[in-house]
């Protein structure tokens, strides 16, 4: 039986063709979303302001309006009351009440009656509460896994490779963390430790794919001492395409179906790690790699200083354009 391959035996595209086109609109996409959480900022969950939160769906779309003047006259504070998912459901935030876990459970009863009396129908879902000093530490410790992350990735990469390599990870992993930070600051999808724990995984499966192509050119800028960088990036790209697209496309399999019937509970967390296969495999051809070429990168990187450039040199003189197939 002939094996399926969705990526054909010796591939030959041009990436780095288009490097300077992509890095443009990589720019252009990373103030775009840096400009989103300045200005519409991160919906940010129960998690990180403190509070109490209840999830209820109904059996027709509410009126929010009238859902903020019953829940603002129970006198809990300040209530958000937004729209998720679909327009039947509806988070109602408030402020955490003072007097414990008790003080708490009477409040939702009354947010539940006075919800009940104008919507019979209402179903109820989950119920958080977290007060506003673990709110903060968890928003702190947050932050500092994915900058510790970040950082020590690149340390990795810099002791691995060479510290143009790490440079070129470390720019992927902001890409790729601010795109995902302004796709939440637009579509106003609640913010929470789901997507925090999302946000890591993005960034291990970005410099996995990362540290696959740079092994790759690592490889070849030994084995081809007298090629051009910007053919050894094709052709190291090339090499890793079909790894590449089957570890991808089985995620977005999974992630997909997850989406379409997980539960709404891992909607944001599962909507992260969709946009971030994508994003981590963008950045891995046109942001990790073309790095290399704008740091001078080249076969003499990797030459020990011994051995002349032109040892064990199995290609000679400028490399033939690659074409796209």
């Amino acid at each position: 039986m002939r094996l399926l391959k969705l990526v054909p035996d010796n591939t030959n595209i041009s990436f780095l063709k288009w490097r300077n086109i992509a890095m443009a609109i990589s720019f252009l996409m990373i103030v775009a979303s840096i400009a989103l959480v300045a200005v519409r900022g991160l919906n940010l969950g129960v998690d990180f302001v403190g509070g109490q939160m209840v999830r209820v769906t109904f059996q027709q779309p509410p009126n929010l309006d009238d859902l903020r003047k019953r829940v603002g006259a129970l006198g809990l504070g300040d209530s958000t009351i937004q729209q998720f998912g679909g327009p039947n459901d509806v988070t109602i935030r408030t402020s955490l009440p003072q007097g414990g876990e008790g003080a708490s459970n009477q409040a939702a009863i009354a947010l539940k009656k006075a919800v009940i009396n104008g919507y019979p129908d209402a179903e109820f879902g989950s119920v958080d509460a977290v007060s506003g000093k673990v709110s903060g530490e968890l928003f702190r410790t947050g932050a500092y896994a994915m900058l510790f992350a970040m950082i020590a990735i690149s340390i990795y990469i810099w002791f691995r490779f060479e510290w143009q390599f790490g440079a070129g990870a470390l720019f992927a992993l902001l890409h790729d963390v601010s795109l995902t930070f302004g796709f939440f600051a637009l579509t106003q999808l609640e913010f929470d430790l789901n997507i925090v724990a999302a946000v890591l995984t993005i960034i291990g499966y970005s410099l996995n794919d990362t540290i696959v192509v740079y092994d790759r050119i690592r490889e070849n800028l030994r084995k081809y001492r007298k090629m051009e960088i910007v053919p050894i990036l094709d052709l190291s790209i090339n090499e890793t395409l079909a790894r590449t697209i089957m570890t991808s496309l089985t995620m977005i399999i999974a992630l997909v179906a997850l989406l379409v019937f997980g539960p709404e509970v891992i909607f944001g967390f599962t909507a992260a790690m969709l946009l971030g296969i994508f994003v981590g495999t963008y950045s891995s051809v046109y942001m990790a790699a073309p790095i290399l070429v704008w740091a001078k990168v080249g076969p003499h990187s990797f030459v020990p200083k011994e051995m002349g450039p032109a040892a064990g040199a199995e290609r000679i003189g400028r490399a033939e354009p690659m074409g796209d197939q």
